[in-house]
C-alpha cells in the first residue's frame, strides 16, 4: 500500500525577487575577453552568449514555464536523509506499467516534457493504449528541487536504492526502469538492487558498462564495424578534447561552484556549451536541435535551486566511487543515437541486452532532440517485458 503519509505534494512557485536578482545579475555580466576568429574551438563564443542571456533577461518568460511544470502531479518525499522531488504522472489506462524516468547532468526532469504525454496517455498521441506507462520522475538528489546532498556518497548505486525505495512507497511491486547520461548509470542500477521487482532496463547516451573500459586490442578494432569504428573515434575524442568539465567536477566540484552559483552567465555558459557539442552536429547551434527557452528552462532548474554545486558532486561521487558495473541478468535494452557511443559487444559483457536500437539522428538528450524515436523504441522494449 502506498505510504502517503511521507509524500508531500510539491508546487514550484519562485519568489518574484529570485526573478529580479537573477536580471539583475544578467544585466551587469562582466564579459570575457576571446581570441578572435576561433567559433566555439575554445568554448562558448562571447557574442553568442550575450545575445542568449539577453534573451534570458528580456525575452524569456519563466511564470509560463513555471505553470507548464506545474501542469504535472509533483511531490516530495525524504529517502535516505535526502529530500526528492519527483512528477508523478499517473495513467489514465489502469493497466499502465510502472516506469522510472532517470535524467542526467547538465539535464533534470525538464528533458522529458515531451515525451510524458506520449509515454502516459498514448491514445491520446495516435498510440496503442497497450502501451502506457505510469511515470514516476525524480529529480536526482543534489539537482533541482530534490535540494543538495547533505553528506558525502551519494553516487549512482545510492540514488538507485533511493529510487527502487520511491517506487516501492509509491505502491508499485513491478517497474521498469529508463535513463540517459547519468540516467544510463542509475537505471541499470535499479536493475541490480531492486532486480525482484524492476522488469526491464532502457538507456541512451549510455557510458561506462557499455563501451570498452581502457584500451582496445588490434585483434578486436579490425573485427570492428564502420558504425563502431566512428563511435569508438568519437569516444576517443571526447576523452582527449570534450570531457575537461568531468575533469574538474570529478576532481574539484567546490572551486567550480563559486563561478556557476554566483553568475547566471557562468552557469548559462557551463550547460549550453554541452547543449551544443552534445547535439547533433546538423544542427549550428544548440537551439536548431532544442527550443532555446526549453533549453533555458532546463537552464532556470540549476540557477533557481543553485544545483551547480551539488550536481557537480555526482561527477567527484562517480570518480571516487567503488561502484564498479557488475553483471546483470535484467533484460536491457539500448537505444543508440546518432551522437551516442555505445558498442554492443562491449555491453553484452555486462548486460544482458534484448534490444538494440541504432537512429540516424538524435544526439545525447533524446527526450528533447528526438522524442518520436526515444517513445517509439521505449513501448517496443517494455513490449517484450511488461
Amino acid at each position: 500500500m502506498t505510504n502517503q503519509a511521507q509524500i508531500r505534494p510539491f508546487r514550484i512557485d519562485i519568489p518574484q525577487a529570485d526573478l529580479d536578482d537573477l536580471r539583475d545579475r544578467l544585466a551587469r555580466t562582466r564579459w570575457p575577453s576571446e581570441t578572435p576568429g576561433v567559433g566555439w574551438s575554445r568554448g562558448v563564443p562571447v557574442g553568442y552568449l550575450k545575445e542568449l542571456a539577453e534573451h534570458w533577461r528580456t525575452g524569456y518568460d519563466w511564470r509560463e514555464h513555471e505553470a507548464e511544470l506545474n501542469e504535472f502531479p509533483q511531490f516530495t518525499t525524504e529517502v535516505d536523509g535526502q529530500n526528492i522531488h519527483f512528477l508523478h504522472v499517473r495513467s489514465p489506462e489502469p493497466d499502465a506499467f510502472p516506469l522510472v524516468l532517470s535524467h542526467g547532468w547538465p539535464g533534470s526532469v525538464v528533458e522529458f516534457l515531451d515525451v510524458i504525454g506520449p509515454l502516459s496517455d498514448p491514445n491520446a498521441h495516435g498510440g496503442d493504449p497497450a502501451d502506457a506507462f505510469h511515470l514516476v520522475i525524480p529529480s536526482l538528489p543534489g539537482f533541482g528541487f530534490s535540494e543538495p546532498t547533505r553528506e558525502p556518497g551519494w553516487d549512482s548505486k545510492r540514488m538507485a536504492r533511493a529510487f527502487a525505495e520511491l517506487m516501492s512507497r509509491l505502491g508499485y511491486e513491478r517497474y521498469g526502469a529508463q535513463g540517459g547520461d547519468f540516467g544510463a548509470f542509475i537505471s541499470p542500477d535499479l536493475g541490480r538492487v531492486d532486480p525482484g521487482h524492476v522488469a526491464g532496463v532502457h538507456v541512451n547516451a549510455a557510458t561506462v558498462g557499455f563501451i570498452p573500459f581502457g584500451g582496445v586490442d588490434e585483434a578486436t578494432l579490425a573485427e570492428f564495424t564502420d558504425a563502431e569504428k566512428t563511435r569508438f573515434e568519437r569516444m576517443s575524442r571526447f576523452l582527449s578534447e570534450g570531457n575537461a568539465y568531468s575533469q574538474i567536477q570529478g576532481t574539484r566540484p567546490q572551486t567550480l561552484a563559486y563561478g556557476l552559483t554566483d553568475s547566471p552567465a557562468g552557469q548559462l555558459a557551463w550547460i549550453v556549451e554541452k547543449f551544443k557539442e552534445w547535439t547533433h552536429p546538423s544542427a549550428e547551434l544548440p537551439e536548431m536541435a532544442i527550443d532555446r527557452d526549453r533549453m533555458l528552462t532546463n537552464v532556470m532548474l540549476y540557477w533557481l535551486t543553485a544545483a551547480g554545486a551539488s550536481s557537480a558532486q555526482l561527477y567527484y561521487e562517480s570518480v571516487h566511487s567503488s561502484n564498479w558495473p557488475t553483471p546483470s541478468a535484467v533484460p536491457t535494452g539500448v537505444a543508440v543515437f546518432a551522437e551516442d557511443i555505445p558498442i554492443r559487444r562491449f555491453a553484452e559483457q555486462g548486460n544482458n541486452i534484448v534490444h538494440w536500437s541504432e537512429f540516424d539522428r538524435g544526439g545525447h538528450f533524446a527526450a528533447m532532440e528526438a522524442p518520436d524515436l526515444l517513445v517509439g523504441d521505449v513501448r517496443e522494449f517494455f513490449r517484450g517485458v511488461r
